[in-house]
């Protein structure tokens, strides 16, 4: 009977395994068609991870704006200011809300209402400036947060805050966060790249500790791209080298850091090889992307004639589309010059010059190529503007101070909803409805890319740390 009982149960687990054997495979086979590396080595695993729920995006373009522009000039349109330009702005409004060093000790804080005539365009009735024709073209596309706000006052804290989290530096970025949860989607390419180009505007400085991998493995940290015949400094190689001898001389290289690696335990020697290796594919994968030479004529309309120019914006938002499309996770532009303390009209305009276009063509770009969709595109800087004025006020000129208590970014594509999110007073110096931190901004962007904020974490000296700290919330009103 025991005898029965048991053949009856190994037949049971039998038929189980048959049965099941071939579910098993189709869903190992649908499983490495949806995720790449998910039957790669442990080394692949660790370094992609897996997203912890469906991704509504896979990649990031950021267009980031450095030196804060004027949200009042461009897309928060309060006619309340143009009605009471240069009265005092009241007290009651203010409620003695930290200032700046550079407008604290000013005795009246005159209201300066926008030189710059708004329309309502698309189907959400968007608010935009006439100094954005091109963007008014793609309005529907896009999700207008204007009620964006931070703590920091000054720009490289606040500018170190949106880029890593934190106001301090040494904290792992945006893109590293990223390229440590998700890998890379192109293994002859960076997970996480950087570009760089100057407006006419008064200018505020970028620097490396912006797209560091803080703590991360240096393997996570981005790599700036340059202007010029060589976008990475440094990756070609040198006369009389060629291809077979780097080669060797990388294997050679591997073996003597293999040693030290037994020897020292150092997990910085494996990020070095790796680092090496990247490079040697490099070498071949970054020209071919980097090359704008193949692009249709209606391209380079759409993008306009300076993106023939390397270094320039409107080049630098082509090349995020072609690294993007190369399976690059996250493209980061800084573009200079937003800085608007002295005569802002005369600045913001040529700023726009350099920008409207090239923004809306990438959008327009990566939706004729069916990009949009999986691709999170970005457009924003550290803080706002003020709506009193900096200095002499006339009706055609005028300068504002830094504003963090509420400002505009853009966002596009990427499972985000299009629309107008968020409400100020009519002043524009308050929220009055729907406020987003720079945290729920890093939390949602996370989530749109399949990542729990508060999961995504790396243990550093005893602490648990995140992009977003301790805190952060996903703005559910702004996912489509």
């Amino acid at each position: 009977m025991e005898k029965e009982i048991l053949e009856h149960g190994l037949n049971i687990n039998r038929r189980k395994f048959l049965s099941s054997l071939g579910i098993g495979i189709g869903s190992a086979a649908l499983g490495s068609l949806l995720i790449p590396d998910l039957f790669g080595s442990k080394e692949d695993a660790i370094m992609a991870g897996l997203p912890h729920f469906a991704p509504k995006a896979k990649r990031v373009i950021y267009l980031f704006q450095n030196g804060a522009p004027s949200q009042l000039d461009l897309f928060d349109y309060k006619p309340k200011l143009n009605e009471m330009h240069g009265q005092d702005l009241p007290a009651s409004i203010r409620m003695g809300q930290r200032l700046t060093g550079m407008t604290a000790n000013q005795a009246k804080f005159p209201l300066a209402g926008s030189v710059f005539k708004f329309k309502q365009y698309g189907e959400h009735g968007t608010w935009l400036s006439e100094l954005l024709p091109h963007t008014s073209k793609i309005v529907n596309d896009l999700c207008v947060i204007k009620t964006i706000h931070t703590e920091a006052i000054n720009h490289d804290p606040a500018l170190t805050f949106f880029q890593t989290g934190a106001q301090v530096g040494n904290r792992p970025s945006f893109g590293s966060w990223l390229s440590y949860g998700l890998g890379s989607e192109n293994k002859n390419l960076p997970a996480f790249c950087v570009l760089l180009s100057k407006g006419k505007g008064n200018g505020q400085g970028v620097y490396s500790k912006l797209w560091t991998n803080g703590f991360l493995d240096s393997t996570h940290q981005g790599v700036q791209f340059s202007s010029g015949d060589n976008p990475v400094l440094y990756l070609n190689n040198p006369d009389a080298i060629d291809k077979e001898d780097r080669r060797r001389m990388l294997d050679k290289v591997a073996e003597l850091n293999g040693e030290s690696y037994k020897e020292f335990g150092d997990p910085e020697i494996q990020a070095k090889i790796q680092q090496y290796e990247m490079a040697f594919r490099m070498q071949t994968a970054v020209p071919e992307v980097t090359d704008i030479r193949n692009e249709p004529k209606d391209i380079i309309k759409l993008y306009g004639p300076d993106c023939l120019i390397p270094g320039t914006y409107a080049a630098n938002c082509l090349l995020a589309r072609k690294l993007s499309e190369n399976g690059v996770r996250f493209v980061q532009l800084y573009h200079q010059g937003w800085d608007g303390h002295g005569n802002l009209p005369g600045e913001i305009r040529g700023q726009c010059m350099d920008t409207d276009q090239a923004s809306a063509a990438l959008i327009t770009d990566l939706k004729q190529r069916g990009l949009l969709d999986e691709t999170l595109v970005i457009w924003g800087g550290e803080f706002g503007r003020t709506n009193y004025c900096q200095g002499p006020l006339t009706k055609e000129s005028y300068g504002r101070d830094h504003h963090p208590r509420c400002f505009t970014i853009w966002m596009a594509g990427g499972g985000v909803k299009p629309g107008v999110y968020g409400e100020t007073d009519e002043f524009g110096y308050n929220i009055t409805e729907n406020p987003v931190h720079v945290n729920d901004f890093h939390a949602t962007a996370l989530h749109l890319m399949g990542l729990d904020h508060e999961k995504l974490t790396y243990k550093h000296l005893g602490r648990r740390y995140r992009l977003t700290d301790v805190a952060g919330k996903v703005v559910k009103g702004i996912v489509a």
